[in-house]
């Protein structure tokens, strides 16, 4: 990093220059929309940024690594590095409400609903697993914006989205579930 860029750089100015790195597999939505960059911390001339995978599987995150490393040079900062956090898991909560309009704008429904922390139950997983399953959430179609829609699928185009299909319009589209 030059002493000009190292004197004047600011953890607001690399979340800013973050936000314009697009999510590989929905280039519509940045990886700070995303929710995934969950920590920028800066000591002298070296940059951390912590990362959360959507799932630990994740087969983008080599590509957004080097998304943000290069994101990152461009602005002359040189010695980056990555840290993957993968607890707590990320959750579609994490997304910004700026996110979640350009993912319907798209043609991808946004999460319905928020996630539910079953963490503090009486019993844990176990009461959480003996209870009855939640009613699946009504989805807007992204196109038309009705609520008459159909899962097709539990899965769409990658694993963190299902297929489903508007009844009025007939549009297919993917929803981006919950998780």
């Amino acid at each position: 990093m030059s002493p000009a860029v190292a004197t004047r750089l600011t953890e607001e100015q690399v979340w800013t220059w973050l936000a314009d790195v697009p999510d590989p597999e929905i280039p519509v939505i940045s990886v700070v929309d995303l929710g995934i960059v969950r920590a920028v911390r800066i000591e002298g001339e070296a940059v951390s940024v912590t990362i959360t995978p959507t799932y630990s599987g994740c087969p983008a995150m080599q590509v957004i690594d080097e998304a943000v490393r290069a994101a990152l040079r461009e602005h002359g900062v040189g010695n980056v590095t990555i840290v993957t956090q993968l607890s707590p898991a990320w959750t579609t909560d994490w997304m910004s409400d700026a996110g979640k309009a350009r993912l319907k704008g798209y043609g991808i429904a946004p999460p319905a609903q928020q996630v539910i922390d079953i963490s503090g139950l009486r019993g844990g997983l176990a009461a959480a697993v003996s209870r009855r399953a939640a009613p699946p959430p009504v989805v807007a179609c992204p196109y038309c914006g009705s609520t008459h829609t159909e899962l097709t699928s539990q899965f769409g185009s990658t694993p963190c989205k299902a297929l489903y299909k508007c009844r009025d319009c007939r549009e297919p589209f993917d929803y981006f579930k919950c998780h």
